[in-house]
Formats: C-alpha cells, structure tokens, sequence
C-alpha cells in the first residue's frame, strides 16, 4: 500500500516483484489444481500448507525478510482449517469470501461518513505511520525539543494530525472518495462472482476466480487508485 504515497507507480514493487506474485498465487494454485485432478480434500490441503511452507523455509535460508511468505502461511492455514473441520473443499474459500465483506461493508461505512479509508491509508503512510524510520525520525525531533517551555510544547501538533487534518480540505475528501469507490468496487466483484461459485461447491471454478481476482485485480484497482491520489496535496495544517 506505500505505493499509493509515491511518486511513480511499479506494480512489481507494490506485489513484492515476481517472487511476491508466486508466493501470493502458489498455494491457491496447488490446492485447486491437486483437488480437480484427485478429488481428494487431504492431498489438497497438505499440497497447499506443503507450498506455502517451501516459500517461508527458502527465505529462511536466504536469511531474506519473510513477512510476506509468512503472512501467505497464516492465510492458507486459516483456510485449510476451515475445510478441514467441515470436510467440504469449497470451504478453503470461506474464510476469504466473509474477509471481503467486512472490507466491503467498511469501505461502504467510511465513504458513508465521510471517512473514506483511502484517504486514511495514504495521509497515514505519508505521516510516516508506516514507516519505522520516519516514526524514529519524529521520536528524534520531539526528544530534541525537550527544552522548550511547557507552554510552547503544548502547541505541537498531534503526531494523529495527518490523519484528521486533510478532511479540512473538499477536494481531497472527493478524491479519496472516488478512490475508496474503487475498493467497493473490487470486494463487489469478487463476491458476486465467487459467492454463487462457492454455493454451488464448484471448487474448479472458485479456484480459478480466486486466482483471477486476487492479485491481477488487485493490482488493477491499486494502480486507478494510485492514479487518483497521486495529485492529492499533503494534509492542511489544521485550525486553531
């Protein structure tokens, strides 16, 4: 999501390049794949946990970082619980398709009180809230300024301030707006398409739409996104 603050947009970078695409699609890919070819629920999820472990261990001796490949174990092991305890192959997905719901239902609610989550995310990032070293940075300035009178200390601004402080400015609400509508419009999608799919135990044809819809779209909906508030000026210094 820090590509939505940058300059440029690389989609590569934004997924974690090509190994983050194979490490993101892999374990899908296996779980349906082994299913329409034995029919069996066990080799398909052992198949699946068996990918996504590969990932994790070659990083490990890589001694590269392993957050994304880690964060992929935890989402298929949610799944393969969830199928497992019920015995239906289709439930893989559960998980995933009650996950786009409530970000659909919170996308739906923040662009409803004008909250939009996009603006949220990106005035975020820019405050340095998902950056540890510009967190550390600001850490440094505010223990440097431990000399100055209570008084003139208690006018600093909110570290909070750039999460409040661009709703001051009309257009960057419509902006963010219209970004947050793109999301809607991804969770939308991917629930009329893999809800009737998922009813119908058609475990093929999920998979595939769980493939085509994850990070393709992803991807998509990030760039339109990044498009929209790229010219978004920084947060406005809020009013007294």
């Amino acid at each position: 999501m820090r590509a939505l603050a940058g300059d440029e947009f690389s989609f590569a970078s934004a997924v974690g390049g090509v190994r983050g695409v194979v490490e993101a699609v892999l374990p899908g890919m296996v779980f349906v794949v082994v299913f329409v070819v034995t029919q069996d629920l066990t080799w398909s999820l052992v198949s699946s946990c068996a990918a996504a472990l590969v990932a994790v261990l070659v990083r490990l001796v890589q001694r590269t970082p392993v957050t994304q490949a880690a964060g992929g174990i935890l989402g298929i092991a949610v799944g393969v619980f969830w199928a497992w305890r019920t015995g239906e192959a289709e439930d893989f997905y559960a998980v995933g398709l009650w996950t786009n719901a409530a970000y659909l239902l919170a996308f739906v609610v923040s662009i409803a009180v004008r909250w939009p989550l996009v603006g949220l995310v990106v005035e975020g990032i820019r405050g340095g809230f998902a950056d540890p070293e510009k967190r550390a940075a600001a850490g440094a300035n505010d223990a440097g300024t431990s000399d100055v009178p209570d008084d003139a200390t208690a006018e600093q601004p909110s570290p909070w301030a750039p999460l409040t402080a661009w709703r001051q400015d009309p257009a960057l609400v419509r902006r963010y707006t219209l970004a947050s509508w793109f999301w809607v419009g991804l969770f939308a999608v991917r629930l009329a398409v893999k809800v009737p799919l998922y009813l119908a135990g058609d475990v093929g044809w999920l998979g595939t739409a769980h493939l085509v819809l994850g990070v393709p779209l992803w991807g998509l909906v990030l760039w339109l996104t990044w498009v929209v508030v790229r010219g978004a000026h920084r947060p406005v210094t809020a009013r007294a």
